[in-house]
């Protein structure tokens, strides 16, 4: 059973009474899925061993894309996805965008219009110095997810590029970024990010543009770029948050009426660090990095896009011959069924035998599942 579901059990209703009008309809929801996760209040089945007789109950998950118990299998799924898109023989590298932080207010209480304008500003940036000729002269292949956390867990938007390091020039044939260090100069991708995110929010939403300190567009803007090697340890990175916010279970060292105790890795100094922060301020920093129902936090652009798929392949065939290495596989993964649980006396696949339903109604619990719940 989930440790922070556990917390947003034991504290949820007290965090409700005391903040509860200040939250969106999408943060109710994330907090009563978590409370209910692998609860009665769910459903489930029982179980029964063949061998010996004993039974046990499992409880169906919750479902939601913020909770860190569930979607382990859907985050190894589109892994497998996404690495059947690795061109072989290929540098690739990650390029960060972030915005400063006298902006981030502005985003968390507007997600549903800024965070859409930090993809298009930072997508098109990107491809954009990526066409010109004085730079790569090429389309790469780029897949962008986005992130809005510190390691604790306070508000923080950035988006992650995984970029091919080099792209298809308009001749046809594949040409290598020049640069070793980075793919494009960041130099020059950070004022352009930075005037298009200026524009698109003066553009789509004048009222919050006006909110924002003029400042903002006279400052630095902080885009970082470094080669990840051939991507995969990249896009493992990457997985791990695709259907889960920040925080995995795992670092929840105690948690208790008085504090929650989480630990972390400093990102300056790379050393363990622990955070104990009181329940409540743990469940309002969760519940930042709550996203918009249907808001798609990774998004494929230039090569990577569904429409250049052909080429794609084809660039992959042509890259594994020249280099000789083997092509990624091409049949597409799927989800494998969960196990049976194993019977804990004399470890027998056990074999279901009732399935009983939820103690209670179930639509607001899955009201932002990603899928159906599953056992």
């Amino acid at each position: 059973m989930s440790r922070i579901g556990a917390i947003f059990r034991a504290q949820g209703e007290s965090y409700r009474m005391a903040f509860g009008a200040r939250l969106s309809t999408d943060q109710h929801r994330v907090l009563r899925a978590l409370a209910a996760c692998h609860t009665p209040d769910l459903g489930g089945i029982r179980w029964h061993c063949p061998r010996c007789g004993e039974a046990v109950f499992t409880y169906r998950s919750c479902g939601n894309r913020h909770c860190p118990a569930c979607g382990h299998a859907h985050a190894q799924l589109w892994l497998a996805r996404q690495q059947r898109l690795l061109l072989p023989g290929v540098t690739y590298h990650l390029v960060t965008f972030t915005v400063p932080e006298a902006l981030r207010r502005t985003v968390r209480l507007h997600p549903r219009e800024a965070l859409p304008i930090l993809f298009d500003a930072s997508s098109s940036a990107l491809l954009d110095l990526c066409r010109d000729p004085r730079h790569l002269g090429a389309l790469p292949a780029l897949t962008a997810v986005l992130h809005t956390w510190t390691r604790q867990l306070l508000y923080h938007p950035h988006i992650h590029f995984l970029a091919t390091g080099g792209g298809l020039a308009p001749d046809g044939a594949w040409r290598e970024t020049r640069h070793t260090k980075f793919l494009v100069p960041v130099q020059a991708l950070s004022p352009i990010f930075r005037a298009r995110v200026r524009d698109l929010l003066r553009q789509r939403h004048p009222a919050l543009f006006d909110a924002v300190p003029v400042s903002v567009w006279h400052q630095d803007w902080v885009v970082h770029s470094k080669p990840v090697g051939a991507g995969k340890h990249a896009l493992a990175y990457l997985a791990r948050y695709i259907f889960r916010v920040a925080l995995a279970d795992s670092a929840i060292l105690r948690a208790d009426d008085r504090e929650v105790v989480f630990r972390y890795r400093d990102s300056d100094t790379g050393q363990p660090r622990t955070a104990r922060l009181a329940p409540q301020e743990f469940m309002r920093r969760f519940l930042l990095h709550v996203l918009p129902s249907g808001f798609r936090k990774v998004r494929h652009y230039g090569l990577h896009h569904s429409s250049k798929r052909k080429d794609l392949r084809l660039l992959q065939a042509q890259l594994a011959f020249t280099h000789q290495l083997p092509l990624p596989p091409t049949d597409p993964p799927k989800l494998p069924p969960a196990p049976p649980p194993v019977c804990p006396h004399c470890q027998t696949a056990m074999l279901p035998e009732t399935r009983f339903q939820p103690t209670r109604l179930r639509g607001s619990a899955h009201a932002s599942a990603r899928g159906p719940p599953a056992p």
